[in-house]
């Protein structure tokens, strides 16, 4: 898998001022990671859902549900999402998440090592207790030659202004 490319995955992500969904404080459904800190709370979806995206536009007061992919085979894609809520903002009614990126093959050694992404830094005139989509998010196609077994998906989520980092993990089997 060649990580490069699939960080060109974040430009297809929707425009920040559609990100907002789900009721304020409701868990994201269908989440493989989910945790929070301080108010802060952070999901992780691995989906092999190509409707994605259209699940993501639904309705305000429909909560999207994802099918979470555990697998893949050479040919295949899955889309790594990552989701906040409760972001912290400044005077200025500005979001300053960051995130790191990591995607580990079955042997240790790393398919992708992104650092410092700026994935949530927008105004926001909306209730930030809403879910939001971050701009991190990558499209993983397994292809020839690429390892077999677990791979290892991590997130580290920063809300910069609150100074808490929430840490996100799954992992999917290349078959």
């Amino acid at each position: 898998m060649k990580f490069a490319r699939t960080l060109a995955f974040a430009a297809l992500l929707l425009p920040l001022s559609a990100l907002a969904q789900s009721a304020p404080g409701t868990a994201l459904p269908g989440a493989s990671a989910t945790h929070s800190s301080q108010g802060f709370s952070a999901s992780l979806v691995i989906t092999a859902d190509p409707d994605w995206q259209q699940k993501w536009e639904s309705p305000p007061e429909v909560a999207p549900r994802f099918d979470l992919a555990t697998e893949v085979k050479e040919g295949g894609s899955l889309y790594i999402l990552s989701f906040l809520s409760n972001p912290k903002l400044d005077a200025q009614g500005m979001a300053q998440v960051r995130c790191d990126l990591r995607i580990s093959k079955p042997d240790g050694s790393l398919s992708g090592d992104e650092r410092d992404l700026p994935c949530f830094v927008t105004p926001l005139e909306t209730d930030p207790k809403l879910v939001y989509l971050s701009t991190v998010g990558v499209k993983f196609t397994a292809e020839a030659g690429d390892p077999k077994g677990t791979w290892t998906v991590t997130i580290n989520v920063r809300d910069t202004l609150r100074n808490v980092t929430i840490p996100l993990q799954s992992s999917f089997e290349m078959r």
